[in-house]
């Protein structure tokens, strides 16, 4: 990409147009190239078509070698890097992360290792609710039956352990609009509350994983609010660096996205938001250490002799971020647009559908592939993922969805392809063509399970 002149520069930086020669206009930086982003990921496995940036993310090689100054700096002098370095380090990357999420406060906003993490931290503070008696034997935890599988086993550990009631939000799929979500989360809202219980917590997606949907959540804290629940944690694994993210207008009390999937951080990185309230209650990092008692922020930002740099080198990230047009929202609009194109290109090459509207999608997107691949259970989404790696060099994930009753030659296989910004067309042609081969082949699941 080429840059343009900078039409608003000064000719006159003194004022006196009489007086001083006028300067030669200075051009603006040059947006990265198609080749210096090649060069920025040429550690990618060339053999490869890698279509799953959302379960991994991706890190440019300017960051990896940012990352590596960080850790020869700890390496060099341990005991000044702990005491000069590191939280001066942390703290900057939190500012910056504030100001990303349009946070109010920095002190809202801590930096752990990634949105499990998190998720384990909130949950903990739930499941102390039950166990203390703040909260009664039966209270509810509401949360998405597409919530990420991990998520699932945390409110299983601390909810259901400590005598909380856990209900799943049923949800269609595919889906064809918001309005889907937003009736059966009212509903389990409901179920939530009867028999004169209280719903203590709501964990939302913003971005599910698995199918992938972007989920209304502004439409849905709202909900809470008016529904009276104690408190929302939003989970949005996938969401900085992939959809809008601004805390004053989701308005949760609970916050977390990874900054190692979307937004080019070395694993693993993720922040936790948490609203300044008299309501919300002091969180701790599950990992005890020194600094426990002195705020979550600072909990997190020491538990332990560990390697800290992936929570550094965001400000190199955010360097890296604008060498793009537009910055990350520049990125992020691209993206979308692409990963639409892409969808559309291969539901027509294979005569099937997208998993839901545009609108729902950020930078991923599901798409039903041909039902005569015969994909009848999650043991063979897992084979065909292989064979497509092993055999076509392409990795993308896909999503059993079980037939419904009735259903006639369903598609009952999903697949979530990503787009970011090192991907080329070529490798959702390779894709297309791998699926199409497999057609053409008589292929089914059934010859790999044998």
């Amino acid at each position: 990409m080429a840059s343009s002149p900078n039409h608003h520069h000064n000719h006159t930086p003194n004022g006196d147009s009489k007086t001083h020669v006028p300067k030669k206009p200075k051009l603006s930086p040059a947006f990265i190239t198609a080749s210096e982003i090649a060069s920025e990921f040429s550690h990618h496995d060339p053999n490869i078509a890698r279509i799953n940036n959302g379960s991994f993310g991706s890190c440019p090689a300017s960051v990896i070698e940012a990352q590596r100054r960080w850790q020869l700096k700890y390496l060099a002098q341990p005991d000044h890097f702990y005491f000069n370095e590191l939280k001066k380090g942390i703290h900057q990357s939190r500012t910056i992360i504030k100001d990303l999420i349009n946070a109010d406060h920095v002190e809202e906003v801590s930096i752990v290792d990634n949105a499990t993490t998190a998720a384990a931290i909130v949950l903990q503070q739930a499941a102390w609710g039950f166990s203390e008696s703040k909260f009664d034997k039966g209270d509810a935890v509401v949360m998405l039956h597409y919530a990420y599988g991990a998520v699932k086993k945390s409110i299983e550990a601390y909810i259901s352990r400590a005598g909380g009631y856990v209900i799943e939000v049923p949800l269609p799929f595919p889906l064809t609009s918001n309005d889907e979500i937003i009736t059966e989360f009212k509903k389990a809202l409901e179920k939530g509350k009867a028999n004169g219980r209280r719903v203590r917590l709501a964990v939302i997606d913003h971005i599910t994983s698995m199918p992938c949907v972007v989920i209304p959540v502004r439409e849905l804290v709202k909900i809470c609010r008016e529904e009276g629940v104690d408190q929302v944690f939003v989970d949005a694994a996938h969401s900085i660096g992939c959809t809008d993210v601004d805390m004053k207008l989701i308005g949760a009390d609970y916050y977390t996205s990874n900054l190692h999937k979307w937004f080019f951080c070395p694993p693993a990185i993720a922040f936790l938001y948490c609203r300044k309230s008299p309501k919300c209650p002091e969180l701790h990092h599950p990992v005890v250490s020194h600094e426990y008692g002195n705020g979550l922020a600072i909990e997190s930002a020491w538990i332990g002799t560990r390697d800290y740099s992936p929570q550094l080198v965001v400000p190199s990230v955010l360097d890296f971020v604008n060498r793009f047009e537009g910055g990350i929202e520049g990125i992020k609009k691209r993206n979308h647009e692409t990963v639409v194109e892409m969808g559309n290109m291969l539901a027509k090459a294979w005569g099937t559908h997208l998993g839901c509207p545009p609108e729902m999608c950020a930078s991923m997107i599901m798409i039903g592939l041909p039902a005569c691949l015969g994909i009848s259970s999650e043991k063979d989404t897992q084979n065909i993922r292989i064979h497509l790696r092993e055999k076509f060099g392409v990795e993308v994930p896909i999503y059993f969805r079980a037939p419904k009753n009735g259903d006639v030659e369903s598609i009952t296989g999903y697949c979530r392809i990503s787009h970011q910004v090192y991907n080329k067309v070529d490798d959702y042609y390779k894709f297309r063509d791998a699926i199409n081969q497999l057609v053409s082949e008589g292929f089914t699941c059934a010859l790999l399970s044998n």
